[in-house]
């Protein structure tokens, strides 16, 4: 087959294999720019040092981000990775769904809520 056709394209697509450890979270009911707080805390450290910073971190995003850290871990020792030399390579957080919701106001009026929503990834390698 031609060099640009789709399936080759994509057989050379799958034969590279991502060795890293990783753990997405769907539908998180955080906002984007909350849960960004968080991971611009823990970018680039290793895992114990990271875990250390969410377990007293006051936010609420903190909770559900040191879950899903432990979640990568866990996919992490799968892989036969060690788990002393593990680092997060990669966090990020993209918008996901807004539910919207009406609040009542004077004068008949109707104010909109949006309770935003957000796809949180992290994403671990070892040093």
């Amino acid at each position: 087959m031609a060099k640009g056709h789709r399936s080759q394209i994509k057989r050379e697509r799958n034969e590279v294999k991502d060795n890293r450890a990783k753990a997405t979270l769907s539908y998180a009911r955080v906002s984007v720019q909350k849960a960004c707080f968080v991971l611009d805390a823990i970018r680039g450290k290793d895992v114990k040092t990271a875990l250390g910073i969410l377990a007293y971190s006051p936010r609420y995003a903190a909770s559900i981000i040191e879950k899903l850290l432990k979640s990568a871990i866990a996919n992490a020792e799968y892989k036969n990775m060690d788990p002393d030399k593990l680092y997060i390579e990669e966090c990020y957080a993209n918008q996901g769904p807004i539910m919207k919701r009406i609040q009542p106001r004077a004068r008949g009026m109707a104010y909109r809520i949006e309770k935003r929503m957000s796809h949180i990834t992290i994403v671990l390698n070892e040093r």
